[in-house]
Formats: C-alpha cells, sequence, structure tokens
C-alpha cells in the first residue's frame, strides 16, 4: 500500500468535487473526482476508496481508471443502496468524502512476461478496468492478453466504447457474452465461463485476475483450474461489508482474514477453502 495513505488520520475523510459524471448503464454512473487540496494519493489497480456521502453514510468503491490517466479518482457506482444511490445521483460541482486507497491490488507487475487473462462478470469490469489499461499501456511487457466479459443482458454490457477500442487492437482478445438477448444481438450467450476452455493462453504461464459476482467467480475459478491455471495465479477480488477500511471493525472477517487489509485480491490458494464455507 502507498506509504502516504496513513500520513493523516485513516478515519477522516478529504474533501473532493465531482468533475464529470458519465452514465454507464441505467442504475450506474461513472465519477471522475478530483481533490479540493492537496495532490490524490498514488494507487495501484485493484484498489479502493471509501465514498462518504454526506448526512447518508459511506460505502467501499474500487477505483476504475488507471492512476496513470489523471489528478483524481474515477469510480464506477451502481444505484444498489441509500449511500450508492446517493453517491450516483451527484452531479458536477458536488462535494463528497474520500478516505483511502485502501487494499490491495491486481497483481499486475507480477504478470509481465506471461499471458494475462481477465474474466469480469457485469460490474466486475469495473475494478480489473485500471489493471486491464496499464496492461495495455505496457504492451510489449506481457504475453498473450485475452478479455473476457460476461453480463446479463446487451444493455448491462459496461464501458462499451472501452471495449470497442480494445477488440479492434490486433494484440488483444475480447470476448463478450450475455445470459439472455434478443434477436438483435449477434454475439454469444451464455455464461462467461463457458468461453475460457476456447481463449488463448497458456495455463503453465498465465496469471489471471477474475472479478464479479461471487458465485460467477467460483465457477471461474473452477474452470481455470480445470484449464491448468495454479490456483497461485489466480487472483479474485472479494466483496463484503467493509466499514473500517483497515481491519478494525471485523465486518469483512473473511476467515482469518480482513478483507479491507488482505484483500479485496486475494490468490484462489489463500482462500480457496473459504469459498467452500456458504456462512463466510
Amino acid at each position: 500500500m502507498p506509504s502516504d495513505v496513513f500520513a493523516a488520520d485513516p478515519f477522516l475523510p478529504d474533501l473532493y468535487r465531482v468533475g464529470k459524471v458519465r452514465r454507464e448503464l441505467a442504475d450506474a454512473v461513472t465519477l471522475e473526482l478530483e481533490p479540493q487540496s492537496g495532490p490524490r494519493p498514488d494507487f495501484r489497480p485493484g484498489q479502493f476508496n471509501m465514498l462518504y456521502a454526506f448526512g447518508v453514510g459511506e460505502v467501499a468503491i474500487s477505483m476504475s481508471a488507471s492512476a496513470r490517466l489523471g489528478t483524481g479518482f474515477v469510480h464506477t457506482v451502481r444505484n444498489a443502496g441509500a449511500v450508492s444511490g446517493a453517491l450516483a445521483r451527484l452531479e458536477p460541482g458536488a462535494t463528497l468524502g474520500v478516505r483511502g486507497p485502501f487494499g490491495t491490488g491486481w497483481p499486475v507487475v507480477k504478470a509481465e512476461g506471461r499471458d494475462v487473462l481477465i474474466v469480469a462478470g457485469g460490474l466486475g469490469l469495473a475494478p480489473l478496468r485500471p489493471a486491464i489499461q496499464d496492461v495495455l499501456a505496457h504492451r510489449e511487457r506481457y504475453g498473450r492478453v485475452t478479455i473476457l466479459v460476461g453480463c446479463r443482458s446487451p444493455h448491462d454490457i459496461l464501458y462499451q466504447h472501452d471495449l470497442e477500442e480494445w477488440r479492434q487492437r490486433l494484440d488483444v482478445t475480447v470476448e463478450v457474452t450475455v445470459d439472455h438477448a434478443g434477436t438483435d444481438w449477434h454475439g454469444d450467450v451464455g455464461f462467461v465461463t463457458t468461453l475460457i476452455p476456447r481463449s488463448p493462453f497458456d495455463p503453465d504461464k498465465t496469471v489471471a485476475m477474475v472479478c464479479g459476482p461471487e458465485v460467477m467467480m467460483r465457477f471461474a475459478a473452477s474452470a481455470l483450474l480445470k484449464a491448468g491455471v495454479p490456483a497461485s495465479e489466480i487472483h479474485l477480488s472479494m466483496e463484503r461489508n467493509m466499514k473500517c477500511a483497515i481491519g478494525l471493525c471485523g465486518h469483512c472477517q473473511f476467515g482469518p482474514t480482513f478483507v479491507c487489509k488482505d484483500g479485496p485480491v486475494f490468490p484462489l490458494d489463500r482462500i480457496s477453502g473459504l469459498l467452500a464455507v456458504q456462512e463466510i
């Protein structure tokens, strides 16, 4: 974690101003946030911030754009509750509180010299987007790069402009599938895990990064193991009810670990036993 994260009180949010708001889906927006004073802390792909909507509450949201691409934070927020709903309704010029960044990141540096396999389900593409952007910014450092995306329907496909831009590159494989669609959809129909067996990667030298609904990640991990990818090279971003973000309150305890502090990104070999326990 960047050394300047805890230079100030980790419970005290900094003030940020909403610069731009971009509608992504019917229930999701992307907020571009600029600090009101001082520089933005550095962060790694996969880390998260605690976003505070004044008078409503605080929620953990992962970064959704690389630190290279601006001086602020970018977060994609789905209107799924009181706090996220308040954040999704913010307009340019509004002020909110930000604590962070917190947590572990995607193994972007570790993956250099190896094939990279991205598996995203629904809004899980948002935490993976900074990793994709960093990998593509240094494309020569990696082997084959494959991006697999699954969504409920064509109307739920996130970052369609980015996906099309990535798809047009000759050095990236991009596949998108949906659970159900009408006759106007000409792509794949089925779960994202069905794309894994036909994807171009060498399991002996692949680093996989997976994010989405937990049930989807379980099946994706199983498919990757079946394809021969070692558990130590399959990385999942876990989601739990994070409150303090520094491992004190215990709300996000995941077996012996805390998702906010030890995660949210974990290698499968560290948590595979916990994924099978329904109560955790």
